[in-house]
């Protein structure tokens, strides 16, 4: 029977439940367990696919196609195992379902209420997972804080789902914040036992306390804990401020949170937990031969989460390489003709960020300009490779104000537009090119070269495309089209020639980039980037 491990958050937001979540995951995992973590959103959007990044960080997108919370990513990074549109679920999707069920009269003239009928179908949605067969236990981390008014139907769902299911086949990690008063120069557990107490309120009692703290829980601290908030003092969990988020499995670990949660299952604890590489990516990571300074171009820079899976695969491919890599967020609505060499200047790498709409959009063209004439690696991502179509238009094969058709409908040269199933699309929500596409790299290619075959699989999220009218064109000025689309044609990389590193993706390669497999492209990025650090 698979068991259910349900993560709950207190005091505050943004206490990591997430990091949590994935960490507690690894070890499971690696004590032999097959482990998978869902996120529950309590917003009303269907999807973060139409939020903003700046309310949201990015949006992440699953293998298939399903737009969502980027905690999905670090669940993908920890785990290198790919998630589903069944790990992420939100209260609009919810509604949803209900409000469809109830159309086609589902519920016989009964009146539709918040118990039974949307806590039921979050049961449906907990239950999922669970009952696919794949997984030994399900860890279900649940969105904001507890005593929000839109978390109140998750947490009753909780309730009654461990109410149904039996003690000892479900638990419930708390986690809380234990601020330090610096006035008062003490811990204080007080927010946590208030915390702990609105739990209680709702029918819920933690098994296991997960104290995020600046600094180190004393005993007395943990007994007072443990006391007060009704658990056991070795479910009283030090979740100290690590230097990063990839220490956290390790802190875990040594805080025995793995055992106690088995113990609390009714779990035998196998074997120990097998963290070899997981030691030997920390020791690479923290410990770089050298070092290099790789621009991001972007429009959404102010808030870095949205871009965290591009900083995300940085870190991998940078310990992969042995290397420190600096990355500089650059806002692309900045750059100007005159002032880009300015801004780019003693950078190794430039890499140019996705995103939508034409704010920022020159200012990638004057990025990309720089460092192709001056012989910088280049890495476009989505847009970025969009954005290298269109300036190589215009500046090698002059085609005068050549553009994608997103940003000028009417330009003489669409080297870039919308893909034609694209055409007759109404709803923004859900309906672009989403997930996992084939992908054929011509043979003899940087980009085969790379990825060592010649066919892959990639992950997507845009509506415009290459414009093969262009292609012979850009083939014969020597911007190769070296990635292709088997189905349907469409251009999925391009590259230059005589250049150190410049390749342009129209696929999202960091959305599969984890620490047990960095990403090829982002290797070979960092690595060239090292290469031209070494050369000024």
């Amino acid at each position: 029977m698979t068991k259910y491990i349900f993560v709950t958050g207190g005091v505050t937001s943004s206490l990591g439940k997430g990091i949590i979540s994935a960490s507690l995951a690894k070890l499971l995992q690696s004590r032999g367990y097959r482990v998978t973590i869902q996120k529950f959103d309590p917003y009303i959007n269907i999807d973060p696919g139409t939020l903003n990044p700046y309310e949201h960080g990015e949006c992440y997108v699953t293998e298939d196609g399903a737009e969502t919370d980027l905690d999905l990513g670090h669940y993908e990074r920890f785990l290198n195992t790919p998630t589903s549109k069944a790990n992420n679920i939100t209260t609009g999707r919810i509604y949803q379902n209900v409000i469809n069920k109830e159309r086609e009269g589902a519920f016989l003239g009964k009146t539709v209420q918040v118990v039974p009928h949307i806590t039921d179908e979050i049961k449906r949605n907990i239950r999922i997972l669970g009952e696919s067969g794949d997984y030994d236990i399900v860890i279900t981390e649940l969105g904001g804080t507890v005593g929000d008014i839109e978390s109140l139907p998750y947490i009753e769902a909780v309730r009654q789902f461990r109410w149904e299911n039996g003690s000892g086949n479900s638990l419930v990690i708390h986690l809380t914040l234990i601020p330090f008063l610096a006035a008062a120069g003490e811990l204080k557990t007080k927010p946590t036992q208030h915390s702990v107490k609105m739990l209680l309120e709702y029918g819920i009692q933690p098994d296991i306390l997960v104290c995020r703290t600046e600094h180190h829980l004393t005993m007395d601290i943990r007994k007072k804990i443990a006391l007060f908030c009704n658990v056991n003092i070795n479910a009283v969990i030090e979740s100290i401020d690590a230097s990063t988020i990839y220490d956290v499995p390790l802190l875990m670990l040594k805080e025995q949170l793995d055992k106690t949660v088995l113990t609390k299952l009714k779990l035998p604890h196998k074997i120990d937990p097998a963290l070899e590489n997981w030691k030997d990516f920390l020791g690479r990571l923290k410990n770089p031969t050298s070092e290099v300074k790789i621009g991001l171009v972007g429009k959404y820079v102010e808030l870095p989460d949205a871009y965290k899976s591009i900083s995300e695969s940085f870190i991998h491919a940078g310990a992969k390489n042995e290397c420190k890599v600096h990355v500089e967020y650059i806002p692309s609505e900045q750059l100007t003709p005159e002032n880009a060499v300015e801004r780019l200047k003693g950078l190794h790498g430039v890499l140019v960020a996705p995103g939508f709409g034409e704010r920022g959009f020159e200012g990638k063209i004057e990025a990309i300009r720089y460092v192709r004439e001056n012989n910088i690696p280049f890495f476009g991502i989505c847009l970025g490779m969009q954005c290298a179509v269109v300036e190589f238009g215009r500046n090698v094969l002059s085609l005068k104000d050549a553009s994608s058709t997103e940003m000028n409908p009417d330009t003489p040269h669409p080297v870039i537009g919308m893909m034609e199933d694209q055409k007759k699309v109404v709803n923004k929500g859900g309906t672009m090119r989403l997930g996992a596409y084939a992908c054929d790299l011509k043979k003899g290619s940087k980009a085969a070269n790379f990825y060592g075959k010649t066919h892959i699989s990639e992950r997507h999220r845009h509506r415009y495309e290459f414009n093969n009218d262009y292609l012979k064109d850009y083939e014969n000025a020597g911007l190769m089209p070296t990635g292709i689309n088997p189905e349907n044609n469409l251009v999925e990389i391009v590259e230059l020639k005589n250049h150190p590193f410049f390749v342009g993706a129209q696929f999202h390669p960091e959305l599969k980039s984890t620490v047990a497999n960095p990403h090829p492209l982002f290797i070979n990025f960092v690595a060239a980037s090292m290469a031209y650090a070494r050369k000024k």
